[in-house]
């Protein structure tokens, strides 16, 4: 049955959507990620607070299952999942994450170095003594209550702190379109400050930071950007730079050892992460210069040890550690706070400032409900006094009445009708009886061992201490001097309780560059026949067996600061260097030489060496279409990875490059060998090869037929006999020796 037309509500849907994102963007920010600026706490901790209080789980009483404090919490006031609630009472139990826990955890919930909380079911909790001073004297009225999501329940609007719990503990908070980061500061300076900020209203940012020179984190470490600190507590805003505290030892075998005993808070409940960071720099020989990394920390401490081989710069390598590592990471300040219901980036004055107004409040309704309470009680205490001294009288008219309603009535407004009195002046004295209900109702009360002399000294007692009272109440609440004292020699207890001496100190450090230390030595380059590359030290190599290396048809030996150079049949020039060659075990297969240069798929490597050796070289090319020439390897020296090696004509290939020395190309000993690919061959002395520039083509060494190409060259010495070509052996004193260009005869076999 369709619905009346009078039912329907036409609505612009961009509007609606505007509107319920607004709406949702103000549920997140007020209701769920950011901290109120008076208690310092989200919704979801102010609640699992009240929760806990609730079930009476103080600190002087047994821990209470932390599920029965989920269940309670998401039962009665946060509608939202039983794990987010959790986790946040996990939060309030971390040492290494607040300055005061404000939960006693009992069990597993979790450690700095990352390890998750056991499940609820397992773990108990109750309130610390630092969460007392965040919900004492709830019962006095302090703070207005409204009701929880389903109106079946009251819960506090703000709880009422009397600690700066904002500024000790700090906090973090995503909502939408903003974020908040306070960070943690020392609760005896932050107490200072606030006392300060009351003593001297007008003081600047700059001497409440000699109360708070900078945030105090619960890890300790090092804070070393000190000169900026005092524009992020004038804006607000900020980056800290946070390092970890080392300590320097002696180690084993002549080794220095760095053990950091401090870690940036940033990394507080991840603390493994930063040592298997630390351990893969060691394994991908970042540092060369550390041997080893091991965690050494226990209930004691952090203690992990980063061993240095012997006689290495540890400067340096701190320096490096400090870039490449969470041993200094970034804290990003961002002081917002929900203050009257609105989100407000605040200043580190202003928000003490705040904390100031929430106490003057707090302390005004407390001594306004101790001043009522007083009242109340003296009224009652001046009602036995006077009672007792009449009290035949009224021990007459309780006898003499007919029900308590007659005798409270005779108290009150001194009416004798229907009372029996044993005589008319009993009668008219009771007449005169001006007692106050309240009054009335504490002497109908009023046990008989009242009237033993101790007990009426100890109303008169009593009497006198409520007045004194009385007028110490109304002395603080008529004078705001007053009412600051009072706030003041709290505060100060709290600070004798919680303060502690500060754990992170200040420096200002200026970053220096790590300069990379490379212990130089031999290492073996092997390269098998299909291209895999690998590299070893010299000990893994000389342990191979001969008939290992066998498998490898080029073995380069080199520095390991030295660059592996490749020319191939395109005529191009790669170069590796030989940090980026993989170190492998000799059974290990290495990486594809493609993968570790620009050479594409379709090209071949015909020459590997050394740079160190290229420079020292002549090389030799060879091309198919018969061009030959010398270039000096110096010819070569550049740092791009990829260069032309020669010049060549459109359809040309390089077919060999040899690698010679200097004496080989002076002495005039050595013969130059072409084979083409119809079989022919030419020899010629080496020395009527002309050097060029590796821009070159170069020369004919020999006139090929057409359709034929030249496809081997080699370099022999003159005497030499045979040579090998594609499996064969070739007699090398039966090659035509003609001048270059000349064409070659037929290649016959020894």
């Amino acid at each position: 049955m369709s619905q009346p037309k009078e039912n329907i509500i036409q609505l612009d849907f961009a509007e609606e959507m505007k509107t319920s994102y607004r709406d949702y963007a103000v549920s997140v920010i007020v209701s769920r990620a950011l901290p109120d600026v008076r208690d310092g706490l989200k919704p979801v901790q102010r609640r699992i607070l009240y929760a806990m209080k609730e079930l009476g789980l103080s600190p002087d009483k047994p821990h209470r299952k932390s599920a029965r404090i989920v269940g309670d919490t998401m039962g009665k006031y946060h509608p939202h999942g039983d794990s987010s609630i959790y986790d946040a009472l996990v939060h309030m139990t971390e040492e290494y994450s607040l300055n005061v826990p404000l939960v006693d955890g009992h069990g597993n919930f979790g450690s700095i170095d990352g390890d998750g909380a056991a499940a609820m079911r397992y773990t108990e909790a109750r309130l610390s003594k630092a969460a007392t001073t965040m919900l004492d004297n709830l019962e006095k009225g302090l703070v207005e209550f409204h009701p929880n999501f389903d109106e079946s329940e009251k819960e506090p609007v703000v709880l009422p702190a009397m600690i700066p719990n904002l500024l000790i503990n700090g906090t973090t908070g995503i909502a939408v379109g903003m974020a908040t980061n306070i960070p943690p500061h020392n609760p005896g300076e932050v107490i200072d400050a606030v006392i300060a900020c009351m003593d001297r209203p007008g003081i600047s940012i700059q001497k409440l930071m000699d109360y708070v020179p900078a945030p105090d984190f619960p890890t300790g470490g090092i804070i070393t950007n000190t000169a900026e600190l005092s524009s992020i507590y004038e804006t607000g805003e900020g980056r800290i730079k946070l390092r970890a505290r080392t300590e320097i030892e002696k180690g084993d075998n002549g080794r220095t050892n760095i053990v950091i005993t401090e870690i940036p808070y940033t990394v507080s409940g991840n603390k493994t992460k930063l040592v298997e960071t630390l351990s893969s720099l060691v394994k991908d020989k970042v540092f060369d210069e550390i041997y080893d990394v091991r965690d050494e920390s226990s209930k004691e401490g952090i203690r992990i040890v980063i061993e240095v081989k012997k006689d290495r710069d540890i400067e340096n390598l701190l320096n490096g550690l400090y870039k490449k590592t969470q041993m200094e990471d970034t804290y990003g300040v961002n002081l917002l706070a929900i203050s009257s219901g609105q989100p407000k980036l605040f200043n580190l004055k202003s928000m003490i400032e705040e904390f100031i107004l929430f106490q003057e409040d707090l302390y005004t309704r407390e001594y306004r409900f101790l001043l009522e309470k007083a009242k109340k009680r003296l009224e009652i205490v001046e009602g036995l006094m006077k009672a007792t001294d009449v009290i035949d009288l009224i021990i007459e008219i309780l006898r003499g009445s007919s029900s308590v309603k007659q005798a409270k009535a005779c108290l009150i407004e001194g009416i004798t009708k229907d009372i029996q009195f044993k005589s008319a002046a009993s009668e008219k004295q009771a007449a005169t009886l001006l007692f106050t209900e309240v009054q009335a109702d504490a002497i109908l009360a009023m046990p008989l061992s009242k009237l033993i002399g101790l007990e009426i000294l100890k109303l008169h007692e009593e009497n006198e201490s409520l007045l004194a009272n009385i007028e110490q109440y109304e002395k603080v609440l008529g004078n705001t001097k007053e009412l600051y004292k009072v706030i003041k020699t709290r505060l100060r207890e709290f600070k004798k309780a919680f303060g502690r001496p500060r754990r992170t100190e200040l420096l200002d450090v200026v970053a220096k560059a790590y300069v990379e230390e490379i212990k130089i030595e031999d290492i073996y380059v092997c390269i098998d026949r299909f291209g895999y590359t690998k590299s070893m030290d010299e000990g893994a190599f000389s342990r191979a067996s001969e008939e290992a290396k066998g498998e490898y048809p080029h073995i380069i030996k080199m520095k390991n600061t030295d660059k592996l150079c490749l020319f191939t049949n395109q005529g191009n020039m790669h170069q590796i260097k030989a940090e980026k060659i993989p170190r492998c075990k000799m059974k290990d297969k290495g990486t594809l030489v493609h993968s570790l240069c620009r050479m594409s798929n379709d090209e071949d490597a015909l020459l590997y060496i050394s740079f160190e050796d290229l420079f020292e070289s002549m090389l030799f090319f060879a091309t198919g279409s018969g061009y030959v020439k010398l270039v000096s390897g110096a010819e070569f020296e550049t740092n791009r990875l990829q260069v032309a090696a020669t010049k060549l004509d459109p359809e040309d290939k390089v077919t060999g490059v040899i690698s010679l020395s200097a004496t080989d190309v002076l002495e005039g000993n050595k013969k130059v060998i072409l084979l083409t690919g119809n079989g022919l061959s030419l020899g010629f002395p080496l020395s009527e090869v002309s050097e060029f520039k590796k821009t070159s083509r170069g020369v004919k060494g020999i006139a090929l037929d057409k359709g034929d190409s030249l496809v081997f060259s080699t370099i022999v010495d003159v005497n030499t006999e045979t040579f090998e070509y594609d499996g064969k052996t070739l007699n090398a004193k039966k090659v035509r020796n003609r001048k270059r260009a000349a064409k070659g005869q037929r290649a016959t076999l020894e």
